[in-house]
């Protein structure tokens, strides 16, 4: 099941867009740390590969042995898919041998794009082609719209389900984190979400305690300034 994007943005942020026809897959598929890297862990999933991946890579291991350290533990090896980026940009992914075809994994500068079951080849090229192509985009909107020219090209070969988007930039927490569990048409659904979080939730997050403002803005006046300004 499933195919997604990660990819290192132009500052340094780390996001994941996924897709699958499965429920929820944006609860136990993304993964990423703020100034660490990200992983998608994929296929028969093993929800462990995303914090211990993440732990590797800060403790400074490439994302090459994040994965040779991460199949040496795990016996259902064969059934995994997973790819990870780190803060250099570098990329590795692993699809097993027992995953269901197509599946498969390409990576260019800064980012990787992995799936199975799905409907092609075609689906992972055309994720990767619009990410690179569309360079001048937001970051978040960038990905959506890779995930979207893959679901153009066939998908998950078994049909539409859930979809993700996970945004790491400079906080413990996510800068973004949009989730659409069970939908005719999740790829749309996600771009509705995100474009909605630009009205309210987008500007709101600007304004919490953060590693530069510890105690973040707290004059409702200056966050409804900072909201309208937001919008203009």
């Amino acid at each position: 099941m499933t195919w997604s994007i990660i990819a290192r943005g132009p500052g340094g942020e780390f996001g994941i867009a996924i897709a699958s026809r499965f429920f929820a897959v944006g609860m136990l598929c993304p993964y990423a740390r703020s100034g660490v890297g990200a992983v998608a862990t994929q296929a028969l999933v093993n929800p462990h590969y995303g914090p211990k991946g993440l732990d590797f890579l800060e403790k400074g291991f490439s994302p090459s042995s994040v994965i040779e350290k991460l199949l040496g533990e795990d016996e259902g090896r064969n059934h995994r898919q997973v790819h990870i980026i780190d803060a250099q940009g570098r990329s590795a992914a692993h699809t097993g041998s027992a995953c269901i075809d197509w599946c498969g994994q390409v990576a260019g500068r800064d980012y990787s794009v992995a799936g199975n079951m799905l409907a092609g080849a075609g689906v992972i090229e055309a994720t990767a082609t619009s990410y690179e192509k569309n360079r001048s985009m937001n970051f978040a909107e960038r990905l959506i719209a890779a995930l979207a020219a893959g679901e153009a090209a066939g998908g998950d070969k078994r049909g539409k389900q859930g979809a993700a988007l996970r945004i790491h930039a400079t906080e413990e927490y996510p800068l973004l984190d949009i989730r659409v569990d069970d939908h005719e048409d999740p790829v749309a659904e996600l771009r509705r979400l995100y474009r909605k979080s630009l009205e309210r939730f987008q500007p709101f997050a600007t304004c919490l305690p953060s590693r530069a403002n510890p105690a973040g803005i707290t004059e409702r006046a200056v966050i409804e300034e900072t909201v309208q300004k937001f919008s203009r």
